[in-house]
């Protein structure tokens, strides 16, 4: 039986466990749909083993539940207040961690978190791991994802990977939980470290989306203060008339992805290269017909030529995000002819 004078040492899941009792069955049935798997098995592992409660501590916890909403009245959770309260119960460099984590790839559970980090990092640090733990954190990852991870192994250790999956029973609790502590401390604490963005690649995305007009007055201006940070903005930016770095077979995916409509103000104001680029890539007639298009357009603001070339920019970017397309490489590489 829980002792009265033991209520201070009762755990978060608990205290919950109490209330969720507390408060019935339906009541509780509808808090249980609205948690995380995670959260579920945590607070019902805590409940089947609370035993008898006396009523004294179920009517305190109630009461301390109560109170502390009809306090405070409304609840504001955010990543400032989290560290506010971290910092009077850990030591600092211990707050920093747990920051780090929280505010690393976005997910509720850290199986959730890995599924948001980007394939190659993820096959770069598991390809140093025992196969075994790589496969028990594939078998929890989206199964997309986790065929973007395994094709990123070396071919051998993949193998070795896919024969533990095949013959993987269900893994132990005590199993699970220790490689998702060592992903915690070893991995997402080292990625929220290293995942700050370099402030030129930010700066190249901010130029990508300013007018013609700005970008060049911007651009100059940078120039004639730091030549060396200009450069390497310019090396980072992908703009309209960098389409023609991308290969055959990722301009053949980009055009048939791209708004058809805004092709014809785009290219109202390209270079001829450009004209030509998209005119090679398409059969004969629709090429005459965008020829026709661009003609019947008629003079047209700047500003519309630049937000429809952003346009298709983006859409070349949201393809290469989605790995469906590949736009690097150097401005120095050989162009599309």
């Amino acid at each position: 039986m829980v002792q009265a004078t033991e209520l201070a040492d009762l755990s978060g899941a608990q205290k919950a466990a109490i209330l969720m009792l507390a408060l019935g069955e339906e009541h509780s049935a509808r808090l249980f749909e609205m948690m995380h798997e995670d959260e579920i098995r945590e607070i019902s592992t805590a409940m089947a083993q609370l035993g008898p409660v006396r009523a004294d501590i179920v009517e305190k916890i109630c009461a301390n539940f109560t109170d502390s909403l009809g306090t405070r009245g409304t609840l504001i959770g955010n990543f400032e207040s989290t560290e506010r309260l971290l910092q009077k119960s850990l030591p600092r460099e211990r707050v920093s961690q747990i920051m780090e984590e929280i505010r690393g790839p976005a997910g509720r559970t850290m199986w959730d978190k890995l599924g948001n980090v980007n394939e190659a990092v993820l096959a770069n640090y598991l390809k140093n791991e025992y196969p075994q733990t790589v496969a028990v954190v594939l078998t929890k990852i989206r199964t997309d994802h986790a065929a973007r991870v395994l094709a990123l192994l070396p071919e051998s250790f993949a193998l070795e990977v896919v024969m533990r999956m095949l013959h993987m029973e269900n893994v132990q609790r005590d199993v699970l939980d220790g490689v998702e502590r060592t992903l915690r401390a070893e991995f997402m604490t080292n990625l929220g470290r290293s995942s700050r963005r370099d402030a030129h690649e930010t700066m190249a995305e901010i130029f990508n989306n300013l007018d013609r007009a700005a970008e060049a007055r911007l651009m100059v201006a940078l120039e004639g203060r730091s030549q060396q940070a200009a450069e390497r903005i310019k090396a980072l930016m992908f703009t309209f008339e960098d389409l023609q770095r991308l290969s055959p077979a990722n301009f053949q995916t980009l055009l048939r992805n791209v708004d058809k409509e805004r092709l014809p103000l785009a290219l109202k104001g390209a270079s001829e290269k450009i004209r030509e680029l998209f005119f090679r890539n398409l059969s004969e007639r629709a090429g005459k017909m965008l020829r026709d298009d661009i003609e019947a357009l008629g003079p047209v603001k700047l500003r519309e030529v630049d937000e429809a070339q952003a346009a298709i920019v983006l859409s070349a970017k949201e393809l290469a995000a989605a790995g469906e397309i590949d736009i690097g490489g150097g401005k120095d590489e050989e162009m599309v002819v």
